[in-house]
């Protein structure tokens, strides 16, 4: 570990975004799981080296760079430190510049530049661009630097960095960007893993074992097409998580009983994509949506939109499953539909278009973060 040296040529990473297949709301608790894909829109980070102390960010959903100078171990603006901007990015920066200072190493002066495939005109798709900016941005900045990270590193630190902005964010679309394909994840206790950087140094929380965590490869749904459908609605999972826990719901029968599902069917899901079974993998996308339904009913959350809904219709009609991906409340939601009757697609994608969502060409991302 040498820090980046002088004329260090610029390092590029890019990070696929993902789609929550099944899992939502139940992966936040640390232990249970959820199955994801990853997808082939990306975000790249370049980083480069700077002559000037401190952090440029610019970025092609931002009309201005944010500049930021090393304050201890933060970035602040001049003036004191200021809420906003690109703080994903910024929060991985700090988070491999206090491994750096560990090592003796200096915090680095750079630059970063950040471009997403999973905007469009400034509103993003609901494929975890906050996710994937993280993990690019950490396994860029790290290269810069000198550091050897496995996957696994970079996937713990992104987390590092994400759970200091939003302790209650899972953290499945840093394991979908960091490994790709589709996975099964169950997530670490968040709070554990802070105390741990804070009480005994990031290194040390990058090589201790993370309660509740797991991820592994399964393969993809036999003779199944995913497909995802953009409602044109920005949705804000952090809000929707936050307003269900604000309700007196965890911890009740009701909580209790909604987990107890979810994990049934992610089991049984995962069961049926090893086993080559696309028709028990249709089966518990269908248990997926209601069960997203009994708690929309329960928790009043707003999961599901009219044009979720429609989207979910079509994909039935069609002889296919369908749900909300993620949070729901707008965003992006998924259909699997048979992989050899093209028809049928093109059925969906007309349905959905005269609905007002607009089918997103995507495909699964078998390789995650990646040069």
């Amino acid at each position: 570990m040498s820090g980046p040296a002088p004329g260090r040529p610029a390092v590029v990473r890019r990070a696929p975004g993902k789609l929550f297949v099944a899992g939502e709301y139940a992966v936040v608790d640390s232990g249970n799981p959820a199955i994801l894909a990853a997808v082939d829109r990306y975000v790249t980070v370049t980083v480069s080296g700077s002559a000037s102390p401190g952090v440029l960010v610019s970025s092609d959903l931002a009309a201005h760079p944010v500049r930021r100078r090393w304050d201890g171990g933060r970035l602040a603006a001049d003036g004191g430190r200021e809420r906003g901007g690109p703080v994903h990015v910024l929060s991985a920066v700090e988070t491999v510049a206090a491994l750096l200072a560990e090592h003796g190493l200096p915090r680095p002066g750079l630059e970063l530049s950040v471009a997403s495939a999973l905007h469009a005109d400034g509103r993003k798709f609901g494929l975890g661009s906050s996710g994937a900016v993280t993990v690019a941005s950490v396994a860029a900045v790290a290269a810069y630097c000198g550091l050897e990270l496995t996957r696994a590193d970079v996937y713990r630190l992104a987390l590092l960095a994400t759970a200091r902005i939003d302790p209650e964010g899972s953290g499945g679309d840093l394991a979908a960007s960091t490994w790709g394909g589709w996975l099964l994840y169950r997530a670490p206790d968040r709070g554990f893993v802070l105390d741990l950087a804070r009480e005994r140094g990031t290194g040390a929380a990058l090589r201790a074992p993370w309660p509740g965590f797991a991820v592994r490869r399964l393969p993809p749904p036999a003779g199944l097409s995913l497909q995802a459908g953009w409602t044109g609605r920005p949705a804000s999972t952090a809000r929707l998580v936050s307003g269900l826990h604000r309700r007196p719901w965890r911890g009740t029968c009701r909580h209790r009983r909604f987990t107890a599902a979810v994990t049934d069917v992610v089991h049984a899901m995962a069961g049926a994509l090893e086993a080559g079974d696309g028709p028990g993998v249709l089966h518990q996308v269908r248990r997926a949506r209601q069960e997203l339904a009994r708690l929309d009913d329960e928790a009043g959350l707003g999961v599901f939109t009219d044009k979720l809904r429609a989207l979910c219709e079509a994909a039935e009609a069609a002889g296919g499953a369908a749900k909300p991906s993620g949070a729901g409340g707008g965003d992006c939601g998924i259909a699997l539909l048979d992989a050899a009757a093209p028809r049928h697609i093109s059925y969906v994608h007309r349905r959905w278009t005269e609905a007002g969502v607009l089918p997103l060409p995507v495909r699964v991302a078998m390789e995650g973060i990646q040069r």
